[in-house]
């Protein structure tokens, strides 16, 4: 007299965790964290890109964009300063988009300390072979990390410095 219910042999009971553990492993790496990116205003371009890229569901590069798109239409400075806090505290990860012209930004600076202030995980990240000669004194100063533009590269420096906070 039976339940007419499955018995499962210790082989297949191996496969479904084995099966399991990879779905989890998988959907841990697609945590979409929330990041800061701060960036000098002449390279929107670029840093657009890098926003598309992680819309894109066949890469690896996964997070929520909590940064400017457009600057703040003042010239009052604390204006916008409170305007960048309120982005920045939507954020567990600021990414500094490094170029040449980031270090000459009159915002990249302020916005690295001010996340560094409000308890932020903190990286940079640049485009070709060699990270810009000239960092942001903020970075340099913080010893901060520094990942190439690649989706790897970039997705496992966010988790980090969310992890690091």
């Amino acid at each position: 007299m039976g339940g007419g219910g499955h018995s499962f042999s210790y082989d297949d009971l191996k496969d479904v965790e084995k099966i399991a553990k990879e779905e989890i492993k998988k959907s841990e790496e697609q945590i979409k964290r929330n990041i800061f990116i701060s960036f000098d205003s002449d390279d929107l371009d670029e840093v657009n890109l890098l926003r598309g890229q992680a819309k894109n569901e066949n890469n690896d590069l996964v997070f929520s964009d909590y940064s400017l798109k457009d600057p703040f239409d003042s010239e009052n400075a604390e204006y916008i300063k409170r305007g960048i806090r309120e982005k920045i505290d939507r954020a567990s990860v600021t990414v500094v988009y490094l170029t040449n012209n980031s270090s000459k930004s009159k915002w990249v600076n302020w916005e690295i300390e001010e996340s560094i202030k409000r308890g932020k995980g903190v990286i940079g990240v640049y485009k070709g072979d060699t990270p810009p000669i000239n960092l942001p004194d903020s970075f340099m100063k913080n010893q901060l990390k520094v990942v190439p533009w690649k989706h790897r590269e970039l997705s496992e420096a966010i988790e980090s410095a969310s992890k690091m906070r």
